[in-house]
């Protein structure tokens, strides 16, 4: 490809309503979850917003966020120092993102793209669901229960 069309082709991605965002996204509201969606005065703009649960969720791609232990992430073959740094300032910005919503009270959970693969979706999906449902257990002051989200 040459540089103008390999341009159109990764400006042509697109970062709201992927894929991976509504298989979570239908998930939830089959489990009764409510939420928003893109919360610009939230650090980070999150993919979902639990308010009640002051819980957000980003589902992250493998490549774009550089997810180096998925079995998706690809490692770009050209233009190796641009994509290096992107993916490199993208990670920090996640981390910056997180503490600040940590900070404000919020809980953090990341779904990764490759944990929505069909082998592994269901799994992912019902930790998920266990993980959301430990929250609110706890918001009520019920026991709690541990569920590790990988």
């Amino acid at each position: 490809m040459t540089s103008q069309q390999r341009h159109r082709c990764m400006s042509s991605i697109k970062s709201l309503d992927t894929k991976p965002e509504m298989v979570v996204r239908r998930w939830l509201w089959r489990e009764g979850f409510r939420y928003r969606l893109h919360v610009k005065s939230l650090p980070g703009t999150p993919d979902i917003v639990l308010r009640k649960l002051k819980t957000v969720i980003f589902v992250n791609g493998c490549f774009w966020h550089g997810h180096i232990e998925g079995e998706c992430y690809r490692p770009s073959k050209s233009n190796i120092e641009f994509w290096t740094q992107k993916i490199k300032r993208n990670r920090e910005r996640d981390v910056s993102n997180s503490l600040a919503l940590r900070s404000k009270g919020w809980k953090v959970l990341v779904v990764w793209e490759c944990q929505l693969i069909k082998k592994r979706r269901m799994e992912t999906l019902s930790a998920l669901s266990l993980k959301l449902s430990e929250i609110l257990l706890d918001l009520n002051g019920a026991k709690r229960y541990s569920v590790d989200l990988k």
